[in-house]
């Protein structure tokens, strides 16, 4: 059917992508199926995946699918509503203990994405009055929900505590404090100094949120993340990452999820989690207890690919984790070595502005334990036929 033509309110839009065209920024979506063994259906071609956040290979676990069914059956398809009205599900309150339990903390609070989880509980905790201090390099997700508080945002210096330290001591005393960072930097795979952060916090009385997402199943005692019970005052984790489900959480003291019931309102609106994604939660956070032998064997991973990158010339950066950046500054070039690397038979997608500051787009190689030594020497030749065909 011929569609009538657009509206003169819709020439903006065309303007925007128009510009995005020319800069070599122009997103679009390519349909794709996941397949086992850390592998990707695109088209007629099975790729191997290094764009995925699927750390632990989790997403297809049958014990994980089999729960989700079971909880499906017993509970429902959906919770029909917010928590505070009827959704609050016998099952969800469950998988909240285990993961407190699971954290160290007092609480957990399961929210539907990371993404709104850290806009909601921003929002929450700061107001007009808050001084915010937020990493320079901290996700979308932190700047937003920094923004929407109304407070002021004071950035340091990425993982600079020195930096962030004389700011702290130029602020007004009395005056309500915020420190927002990341454990695992999403697009560097590098990571703070936990404990300095917490010792600034302590000293100039001020929350500390941190944003567990890539930490999340990937690090730490039953894979629950690198900040240790006494370090943060929130964090945030999230389970459509290693934990290869979909959800997130905020945990902390019981009195923080209280106050979070009552004036979160990303949680007081939204309606509650499905009882099948709780069934995933659940068996997933079983699985990861027990996955030491999978972290360890991606953390060698990690080290193989920086070690055969770093051979080839490439720089990436200041990573110590499965998210390896190859940083190639300029937009049209990134997006060169990422179609170079799909006719190789590898997944490796551009990281472009304004995901990642002007000058810095990257290829963002995400590991996953299901990968193979092998996967990873034929990534590294794929990398080095670039480098040939570019000289």
């Amino acid at each position: 059917m011929e569609m009538p033509p657009l509206p003169e309110v819709f020439s903006f839009m065309e303007k925007v992508l128009e510009k995005r065209r020319e800069a070599g920024t122009l997103r679009s979506l390519r349909p794709m199926e996941l397949m086992d063994g850390g592998r990707v259906r695109m088209g007629d071609r099975v790729l191997v995946n290094f764009s995925g956040n699927d750390y632990l290979g989790l997403s297809r676990d049958p014990h994980i699918l089999k729960r989700g069914e079971e909880f499906a059956r017993h509970f429902g398809a959906g919770a029909t509503a917010s928590r505070l009205v009827c959704g609050n599900l016998s099952c969800t309150e469950a998988v909240e203990k285990k993961i407190a339990g699971m954290k160290g903390f007092e609480s957990a609070l399961i929210m539907a994405s990371g993404y709104q989880a850290n806009l909601s509980l921003l929002a929450a905790l700061c107001d007009r009055k808050t001084l915010i201090f937020s990493d320079r390099l901290n996700h979308n997700s932190l700047i937003q929900g920094a923004r929407l508080s109304g407070g002021k945002i004071i950035r340091f210096r990425h993982n600079d505590l020195s930096h962030l330290e004389k700011l702290l001591c130029d602020a007004p005393e009395e005056t309500r404090k915020c420190i927002v960072t990341e454990s695992v930097f999403s697009m560097d795979g590098d990571v703070p100094d936990l404990e300095g952060l917490t010792r600034l916090a302590e000293i100039h009385k001020a929350l500390l949120l941190v944003d567990e997402a890539h930490a999340t199943g990937v690090f730490g005692d039953q894979g629950m993340g690198l900040v240790k019970p006494g370090m943060a005052h929130a964090v945030v984790g999230t389970f459509g990452k290693g934990a290869g489900v979909f959800g997130a959480y905020v945990a902390g003291p019981a009195l923080l999820k209280d106050y979070l019931v009552n004036e979160m309102g990303g949680f007081v609106f939204s309606t509650a989690l499905p009882p099948s994604v709780m069934g995933m939660v659940d068996a997933s956070l079983d699985r990861m207890a027990e996955m030491d032998a999978e972290r360890k064997h991606l953390a060698a991973l990690g080290d193989q690919l920086r070690h055969g990158l770093q051979y080839l010339d490439f720089y990436t950066g200041a990573s110590c984790t499965q998210i390896v950046p190859v940083m190639v500054g300029d937009t049209k070039k990134a997006l060169a070595l990422s179609a170079h690397l799909e006719k190789e038979g590898f997944l490796g997608v551009a990281i472009r502005p304004p995901t990642v500051p002007e000058g810095e787009s990257r290829i963002r190689i995400s590991l996953c334990a299901l990968h193979s030594k092998e996967d990873v020497e034929g990534l590294i030749r794929a990398f080095s036929t670039f480098v040939h065909i570019q000289t």
